[in-house]
């Protein structure tokens, strides 16, 4: 989840109710030891730097050409990876140290650019002259077939006319002999051609176009080459034709050119005569197995060198990134020329002086610095950054209450309780120990490997689940114990811990009533008894115990964050929020709802039949009316009088008073001037506003008055619509229970009917799909989401204002989780 730093142990729950006390300091660095103490100071990893040159941009800050230096290697880095990649070579995970520092570092990357560049460059003109070579052969190959098919065609002819000439004239002889159609005998007319490759796709193209251009008075052959070849620009591979096109004079030469370079067809020369064919050809082989030996060697010492460079790949990241980050933090510090040092300024927990200045003085000393650096703590008005130390188990809560906002510095910090209660209400939601067993095998394959999975790449799905696997193990676990509440495996109930309590002594009864059951034997020992699970008849006992479980749940946990406003505002010293939030607040809420709760437990107990909605109802609409058959106890008819009276008196209780003794603590310190806004101590925190020392913005009483109003408005109407969202936890666990009933009545029992294998086999499958799919995926993650809001939105928003900032220190180890 991003913690700035994690304990290998489980740190006890109240490190994390209260953010680290936190101090601004102050070092003073000697310029020749400035580099050495933020390094050492980025291994620690404790302290946040401020920017003291905030009204500089990067061009004019002290190092920005050390910065402009390291992205230029980050940019070498990143070439050497990408050819890494194409080659197939992987980076190595080396842990050892690099001799080299960043100097001889960056000059041994220029070095190695240059060789790489010029290699790749070489074996490009080598790779292309080879490419080439290899059309050509197929040039010679394939239009030699023409010239040698042609050959033959002619010597058949002549031939034939010879034979013709001897035998004399005939009747069928034409009157007009070729000589005579061409003309003058003494002028022959010269045909001229090119041959080359064209991709396979644009030859018809090529050969209308060509056909049109010359106005049909070329004459074309070509040949598929079976195999794709390479081709010599673009480098990959390509299907094409070889082709031949004979032409008649210049212009249609020009054209036929210009057609060619259109249509990326590449030529090559080509000798008419059938000798100087078979020469060229074996030229031209000859040539590409020296070409192929040449390419060969270098492509083994192009990926030597880069098995060299990944060997120490990582190292050279890790340096030039650790350099560039802190040549980053320098330019955050203020240059002082006159004393040759460097301010800076920054935020660290209380409890790493100590290693601070630890870090400090080793850092001087290694540097051989004349003067050591200054360490100060600052006195300051400003908000402190957040920082709470956590674990990989704590780590995840923390990071569901910090995606709502971060805690206030030494704010009240809900993670303590989301802890326990995050788990518990999803489970109460989800409670299935068939279910739950699940999801427990699928968290413990994410803990078993996180060693191995921590060190990988994941998708952003299998990041997020693996991140939260802790999370997932401990819903996992409560869902099993409230599934053996619930008596449920795939909805499915189970005599676990003895039979059932009841049994049928009426004909009435069967699996879907109560009515004629009779108890028998002891109380089911734990959990929900299975005679009680999914009664249809009347409204089910489990169905009923949801449903007033959702409301004492919810009743608790909005009291708890009642508590939690008080524990804020008795910290920071704030009495007017003691006296005139927490206590009306607290008086309200159970004067209505914690009643509610009492009269739900007091019904458990006693087995009254009373209707608790009636009572509720009529304690507004006719309080002094007597309650008959509803009553559940002596006087409660006058103690809901009581409790309806101070529900009405609690509302303008956090309503008036408020406003008006602000104004007067303001007018008693400072008389009659003008007034302002009075600050709390967790207000005084903040940063200063830009007043000058003689004024002060003027106290409104109308603000302050219309924002208590809208505050008192929204716990009002938020006491009653929170405890009815809780109700979520009753329908989400209906549902769950519902449709996993469903899937094992309607798929697994009703395949089971058919006394069929195929079908068994079948239903089985569905089944398991259907519940991983719905109940395991989708089930989940809807209850997950329910859960927190009702952590985000109905317990936080009685206490956690989430409006600080997050403790960000420098840090080599936070590298890693970085963009580039």
């Amino acid at each position: 989840m991003g913690e700035v730093a994690s304990g290998g142990g489980c740190c006890p729950p109240m490190d994390l109710f209260r953010s680290e006390p936190m101090q601004l300091v102050q070092l003073i660095i000697p310029i020749e030891s400035a580099h050495r103490t933020v390094s050492y100071l980025g291994d620690l990893g404790l302290l946040q730097f401020k920017d003291l040159n905030a009204e500089k941009s990067p061009f004019q800050r002290t190092y920005a050409t050390q910065i402009k230096r390291c992205g230029e290697m980050a940019r070498k880095l990143r070439f050497f990876k990408e050819q890494m990649l194409k080659a197939g070579v992987s980076p190595k995970n080396s842990l050892g140290h690099v001799d080299l520092n960043i100097d001889d570092l960056d000059v041994k990357l220029t070095d190695i650019e240059v060789e790489l560049t010029e290699m790749n460059a070489n074996g490009e003109k080598l790779q292309r002259t080879y490419n080439e070579l290899v059309e050509y052969k197929l040039v010679l190959q394939k239009a030699g077939e023409f010239f040698q098919s042609a050959q033959s065609r002619a010597i058949e002819q002549q031939r034939e006319y010879e034979s013709h000439q001897l035998s004399g004239e005939s009747m069928e002889t034409p009157l007009l002999q070729d000589q005579e159609l061409l003309g003058d005998s003494g002028k022959p007319v010269k045909l001229g051609f090119l041959a080359g490759l064209v991709p396979r796709e644009k030859s018809q193209a090529f050969e209308r176009i060509l056909f049109r251009a010359t106005r049909g008075n070329v004459f074309l052959r070509q040949s598929v080459v079976e195999d794709p070849v390479i081709d010599p620009v673009s480098g990959e591979k390509t299907e094409k034709n070889v082709f031949v096109v004979f032409y008649a004079g210049e212009k249609a030469k020009a054209k036929i050119l210009k057609i060619c370079d259109a249509f990326g067809a590449d030529r090559y020369p080509f000798a008419e005569e059938l000798g100087k064919q078979a020469q060229m050809i074996k030229e031209v082989s000859g040539r590409l197995s020296e070409l192929k030996t040449t390419i060969d060697a270098g492509s083994l010492h192009r990926g030597s060198l880069l098995q060299t460079i990944g060997a120490q790949f990582e190292q050279w990241n890790l340096l030039v990134r650790k350099e560039k980050s802190v040549y980053h933090t320098l330019n955050m510090l203020s240059l002082d020329v006159t004393k040759k040092c460097l301010v800076a300024e920054g935020w660290s927990p209380i409890f790493a002086t100590k290693q601070i200045q630890d870090a400090l003085e080793r850092a001087a000393i290694d540097s051989n610095s004349q003067v050591g650096t200054i360490f100060q703590v600052l006195q300051t008005r400003e908000m402190p950054p957040t920082y709470f130390r956590t674990n990989k188990v704590t780590s995840s809560f923390q990071g569901i209450i910090d995606s709502y906002g971060v805690a206030k510095y030494q704010e009240a910090n809900p993670t303590v309780y989301t802890i326990v209660t995050f788990p518990f209400l999803f489970a109460v939601m989800f409670g299935d120990w068939g279910h739950g067993i699940c999801l427990l095998l699928a968290a413990l394959y994410f803990i078993i490997r996180e060693k191995k999975l921590s060190s990988q790449k994941l998708d952003d799905i299998t990041e997020m689940t693996f991140g939260g696997r802790y999370v997932i193990m401990l819903m996992a676990l409560f869902s099993i114990y409230t599934g053996l509440i619930y008596n449920e495996f795939f909805s499915v109930p189970f005599e676990l811990f003895g039979p059932s309590a009841y049994a049928c002594h009426d004909l009435s009864c069967s699996d879907a009533t109560t009515s004629g059951l009779v108890k028998v034997r002891h109380t089911y020992p734990f959990g929900v008894d299975p005679v009680w699970h999914g009664t249809r008849s009347e409204l089910p006992f489990l169905n009923s115990l949801k449903m007033k479980m959702s409301i004492l749940l919810g009743v608790a946990q909005m009291n708890l964050g009642i508590i939690m406003s008080y524990c804020n505002a008795l910290f920071f010293r704030n009495n007017v929020n003691v006296w005139f939030q927490f206590i009306p607040q607290m008086i309200f809420l159970n004067a209505l709802f914690g009643y509610l709760s009492l009269l739900i437990i007091v019904k458990w107990c006693t087995g009254s039949q009373a209707d608790l909605y009636h009572i509720m109802i009529y304690m507004f609409l006719s309080p002094a009316d007597d309650l008959g058959e509803n009553q559940l106890f002596v006087g409660q008819k006058y103690l809901q009088m009581t409790l309806l009276l101070l529900a009405l008196v609690a509302v303008p209780w956090m309503l008036l008073p408020k406003p008006f003794i602000l104004k007067s603590q303001h007018q008693a310190r400072h008389g009659d001037e003008s007034y302002t806004a009075l600050q709390t101590t967790e207000e005084s925190l903040q940063v200063e506003s830009n007043h000058d020392s003689h004024g002060h913005e003027e106290f409104e009483f109308s603000e302050v008055f219309v924002h208590q109003l809208i505050h008192t408005i929204e716990f009002v109407l938020g006491a009653v619509s929170n405890t009815a969202s809780y109700l979520r936890l009753w329908a989400l666990s209906l549902a769950h229970s519902e449709l996993s009933s469903v899937f094992y009545e309607k798929v697994l029992v009703l395949a089971w009917g058919y006394n069929n294998v195929i079908i068994l086999i079948v239903g089985i499958v569905v089944f398991v799909f259907a519940t991983v799919g719905v109940l395991l995926v989708m089930e989940t993650l809807s209850a997950f989401l329910h859960a927190l809001r009702l952590h985000w939105v109905e317990f936080q928003n009685k206490f956690y204002e989430g409006d600080g900032y997050k403790f960000h220190p420098f840090s080599f180890a936070l590298l890693d989780e970085e963009e580039e």
